[in-house]
């Protein structure tokens, strides 16, 4: 893995379930923030450009996460293949994991929604941010 992808993302009030935990739910939205922004910054794709889906979403709770701490989603690739790429993530807070999560993300189409092979350019991209070797 080359340099780590962090995002910091905010706990808003909204968040939040009864006990004052982050509701697990919202754990995904802080992975699709992360998500969205490597894309744009590592694949440099603009979001309305972004023509992947979730195939796949599991989530491990560490710790909750609670309304003043100042969550970070660090995010690596550690498969690319023709037409999907699987990151993984860790939410920390000070440090200490708060969850770890896994996507499976797979390119469409826009037009006839069905997997289709990542461009060239942005798999290229990925895999000189990751350090990953190009498929044989």
């Amino acid at each position: 893995m080359s340099a780590e992808f962090t995002v910091d993302v905010p706990v808003r009030y909204r968040d939040l379930d009864p006990l004052n935990h982050v509701n697990h739910a919202v754990y995904a939205s802080y992975l699709e923030a992360a998500r969205t922004d490597y894309l744009g910054d590592v694949a440099e794709l603009r979001s309305e450009d972004i023509s992947f889906v979730i195939a796949n979403l599991e989530i491990s709770y560490e710790r909750p996460i609670r309304m003043g701490d100042e969550p970070t989603v660090a995010l690596w690739v550690s498969h690319l293949g023709e037409t999907s790429c699987t990151m993984h993530y860790e939410i920390r807070v000070d440090g200490d994991i708060a969850a770890t999560a896994e996507t499976t993300i797979v390119h469409v189409d826009p037009e006839t929604e069905r997997p289709s092979p990542i461009p060239d350019g942005i798999a290229d991209r990925i895999r000189a941010y990751e350090g990953l070797e190009a498929a044989a």
